[in-house]
């Protein structure tokens, strides 16, 4: 039985598992990043298929990052409000950079920084940290979590036959929702009524002539 035994094996080691986990949330973050190549780009940005179970195990580990990043972000944009518009070492630039505003900015940028550290820990991935802070997690500032879905497919895997699924971020391959309007269906007695009583009006009234 495993009683207080939490999260899945997977079949491997414990130093495996969490790499592959790792590998996992980074290609998902990856898919979203800009390619030079139309080659290299993905079918479906925004989404990985793998195993049932490994979607559902990695699935806490993404939704946890994007947290953390979107937590950052207020104090991303205070501090890119207190930049300089000066390119990098040039005079205007060395004058804010030995100026009270930049330590106004070092301390705006000091959450951002400790937020994109503690993410690369966890999915060990630079590139794959910042598409996530640069891309993703503005996309989610007004959603309060859920962020990915998991689709099963009903095609499994050729070899060992094991249960596909997409692994997909929410929001951008969402299908437009439509409104559906009730249909205004009337009965049969009421619209026998309504012709009868037209017939008998129409009857009634005497002819023009």
């Amino acid at each position: 039985m495993r009683h207080r035994k939490l999260g899945r094996k997977l079949g491997c080691s414990p130093s495996h598992r969490k790499a592959l986990l790792r590998n996992l949330a980074s290609a998902l973050f990856l898919t979203e990043k800009e390619y030079v190549f139309e080659s290299e780009k993905p079918i479906h940005p925004g989404q990985i298929v793998t195993t049932l179970p490994k979607a559902k195990e990695v699935r806490p580990l993404v939704e946890r990052c994007i947290t953390i990043a979107k937590r950052a972000l207020p104090a991303l944009r205070e501090a890119q409000a207190l930049e300089p518009t000066a390119p990098r070492n040039s005079e205007a630039w060395r004058a804010w950079r030995n100026s009270e505003k930049w330590h106004e900015w070092n301390q705006k940028m000091a959450p951002v920084v400790s937020a994109r550290r503690r993410v690369l820990r966890m999915i060990g991935s630079k590139e794959a940290t910042q598409v996530l802070f640069d891309q993703i997690a503005p996309r989610f500032t007004d959603r309060p979590g859920g962020y990915t879905r998991i689709l099963r497919l009903a095609k499994p895997r050729v070899g060992d036959a094991g249960t596909r699924a997409i692994l997909a971020l929410v929001g951008k391959n969402d299908r437009p929702k439509k409104k559906r309007r009730a249909p205004s269906v009337k009965p049969e007695f009421e619209s026998q009524e309504t012709d009868s009583a037209t017939v008998s009006a129409e009857s009634s009234e005497p002819e023009n002539r």
